[in-house]
């Protein structure tokens, strides 16, 4: 079976980039309340790379697929839950990560939408806040995604933000989207 296009970022427009994530259904996990059923032998690495015993996933399908069961219980551990089983899967920062960005707009009128490792497209906003965890010397920007689960956000892509945020001239930097500001220093 051929794996989906995933669309050029760069190309999209923001409302376009809204309407494929409002396009893109989830199942509900946070409905699903299974027992839990052991281990899954799978763990998220730093980078966003997906294991299994110990393995690279080698096709994104199966890890585009694996991300939409996914789960934060409320003790803070990630499973993979499905109507009739949770599995336990161990990650080791996020995740997800945000590899590309897209702005457009300037100041409080601004919006940034963020393309995800696993192909989803995430708007910053109110529901969707950026956070910068760290220090000054390490910072660590993390991008909520849903439901307790986060995406780092790739170095790069926070060096586009650093950059924007310091264009922007305020006293504090950071950067609006959604019509929220989010600072970018570690807090």
């Amino acid at each position: 079976m051929p794996m989906e296009e995933l669309p050029d970022l760069a190309s999209l427009s923001l409302a376009q980039i809204a309407t494929l994530a409002e396009q893109r259904r989830l199942p509900p996990v946070e409905q699903w309340n299974p027992a839990h059923c052991g281990d899954s032998a799978m763990r998220i690495a730093a980078d966003g790379t997906w294991f299994h015993e110990g393995s690279p996933i080698g096709r994104p399908a199966m890890v585009r697929l694996f991300s939409t069961i996914l789960r934060r219980e409320p003790d803070g551990r990630y499973v993979l839950v499905t109507p009739v089983e949770k599995l336990d899967i161990a990650v080791d920062d996020a995740p997800f990560v945000a590899v590309e960005m897209k702005a457009e707009g300037i100041g409080r009128d601004a919006r940034l939408a963020f393309r995800l490792n696993t192909g989803d497209f995430v708007t910053a906003g109110p529901d969707h806040p950026l956070r910068v965890a760290g220090d000054a010397e390490s910072p660590r920007p993390y991008l909520h995604v849903r439901g307790g689960l986060e995406a780092l956000v790739a170095r790069p892509v926070y060096y586009e933000l650093v950059e924007r945020g310091l264009a922007d001239g305020g006293d504090t930097p950071g950067v609006w989207s959604g019509g929220a500001f989010f600072p970018l220093a570690a807090a």
